[in-house]
């Protein structure tokens, strides 16, 4: 069983799971059509039933949950656990959760080879301690829930947006501003569902920016996320005609390393016992600087 805590209601329920797990409308309304899809523990049946803020959405997928989730020896940047989370700095290339096309290798398979039992499955073992996501190329900072409690502790602060999020980026060109806000409603790109766009009838998507440094084509930039949409800066990025360098699949150019020069900077968040105010900082990874230090050197 798989669940999707909603972080904000208003979407239709097919267009918010398919969204959320990236699994098609058409399957997803074949899950809710079998009774397979439940809200806070009632079965769904209409796929244009809108979701709510704080809702619990549970779906059983046979073709998700065909074999066992086998722990795997990956290695991990653990910058900071306790009995309730654990923070971690995640590598490029990684897979946050088990999918289609990814039933291996991914951050949940390495979690559960190095906290077992010691981890929260509230929300499935597909899931396992996953309160968000990054995607596969984008590196940095996420907290990881080991308790049920902190996962729901965590998953409310999301939801209530009080946790903060501070990305690196750099993208092609130059932004006209030195800082800004981009408030565009972000869904699913009509002609091609691998990626996101800004569209009409999205989903609210609010991002902010600064410009740290800019370089003759390019700027490197720190954006703030307001919202958590499936690939927001990137889709913002590539609306404001300047996508993120090294993302093929936004446009973006190639400039020596594989995948979006994007990386998770800064988290901060109350712990779930006690509400200590937690902040976390990770430097950008070697590729990443060493483009940095190139962009620096050609002016």
């Amino acid at each position: 069983m798989t669940t999707v805590y909603c972080t904000e209601g208003g979407a239709r329920l097919d267009v918010f799971l398919s969204d959320e797990t990236d699994i098609s409308r058409s399957h997803i309304k074949k899950l809710i059509d079998g009774g397979s899809v439940l809200i806070g523990g009632v079965p769904a049946f209409k796929a244009g039933q809108i979701v709510k803020s704080g809702d619990l959405v549970s779906f059983e997928d046979e073709a998700e949950t065909d074999g066992q989730i086998i722990p795997q020896d990956i290695p991990l940047d653990v910058l900071y656990e306790d009995n309730d989370i654990a923070v971690i700095n995640k590598q490029r290339g990684l897979v946050v959760h088990p999918g289609a096309g990814n039933k291996s290798g991914t951050l949940v398979n390495a979690l559960l080879y190095k906290y077992g039992s010691a981890l929260s499955c509230a929300y499935g073992a597909v899931r396992a301690g996953i309160v968000h996501r990054l995607d596969k190329d984008t590196t940095g900072l996420m907290v990881i829930a080991k308790t049920d409690y902190a996962h729901a502790s965590l998953g409310e602060q999301f939801a209530n947006h009080t946790v903060k999020k501070f990305y690196h980026a750099v993208l092609d060109g130059n932004l006209k501003s030195d800082d800004g806000t981009v408030d565009a409603p972000i869904g699913r790109d009509k002609k091609n569902r691998l990626k996101m766009a800004v569209v009409p009838d999205g989903r609210k998507a609010v991002t902010k920016y600064q410009v740290l440094e800019r370089f003759k084509n390019n700027c490197y930039v720190r954006f703030e996320l307001c919202t958590g949409r499936t690939h927001q800066i990137r889709v913002h990025s590539a609306y404001l005609h300047h996508p993120v360098s090294c993302d093929p699949l936004y446009g973006g150019s190639a400039l020596g390393t594989k995948g979006q020069l994007l990386h998770s900077a800064k988290l901060v968040f109350e712990h779930p016992r006690g509400g200590r105010n937690m902040e976390f900082n990770a430097p950008e990874p070697s590729d990443f600087l060493d483009i940095l230090t190139k962009l620096r050197a050609k002016g």
